[in-house]
C-alpha cells in the first residue's frame, strides 16, 4: 500500500490511514462503528480520523438526533483516492490470479495470518476486492 500512494505521489495520508479509507468506503459511521469493524490491528483510530479529517480525506457531522455522536464519511478528495485504491486492488487482485492464487489459497493464507488480540478473540481480516471476480469463467 504505501508504494502505492508513494507512485500516486501522495504524501498526505499514510497506508493505515488509506486502509481505514477504503473500509468506510460509500458508508457513513461513527468512530464507535468503525472501530467495531477491527481492521487496525491496533492503530489509534481516533487519532488517524482526526489527521484525515484534516488533511480533507474524510468530513465529520454531528448527529441531527444525538449531538454528542459524531459520524465520519469519506469526502471527494477522500472519493478521488478510493477510486484510485479500488484500481490498485483491481490490478493486484488480477496479479495474484495470474500467479496462480484463487480464492481457495487465498482464503487458506487469510486463515493462517489472523493475529489474536489480548482478549484472545481473532481480529478480522480486513475486506479487500473479490479474488474471484478476476477469475476467467
Amino acid at each position: 500500500m504505501k508504494l502505492e500512494l508513494d507512485r500516486l505521489g501522495i504524501q498526505d495520508i499514510n497506508n493505515v490511514q488509506s486502509l481505514i479509507l477504503f473500509s468506510i468506503g460509500s458508508d457513513q459511521l461513527t468512530v464507535g462503528e468503525l472501530t467495531l469493524r477491527g481492521y487496525y490491528l491496533g492503530s489509534n483510530v481516533s487519532y488517524n480520523l482526526k489527521k484525515m479529517v484534516e488533511s480533507g480525506y474524510l468530513v465529520q457531522e454531528r448527529s441531527l438526533h444525538d449531538r454528542r455522536s459524531v459520524r465520519i464519511k469519506v469526502s471527494s478528495k477522500g472519493a478521488s483516492l478510493k477510486s484510485k485504491l479500488d484500481d490498485f486492488f483491481e490490478r493486484d487482485g488480477k496479479h495474484l490470479v495470474s500467479a496462480g492464487l484463487g480464492p481457495k489459497e487465498l482464503s487458506n493464507l487469510a486463515k493462517c495470518s489472523t493475529s489474536w488480540n489480548d482478549s484472545g478473540r481473532p481480529r478480522p481480516i480486513p475486506r479487500f476486492a473479490p479474488v474471484d471476480r478476476f477469475l476467467i469463467k
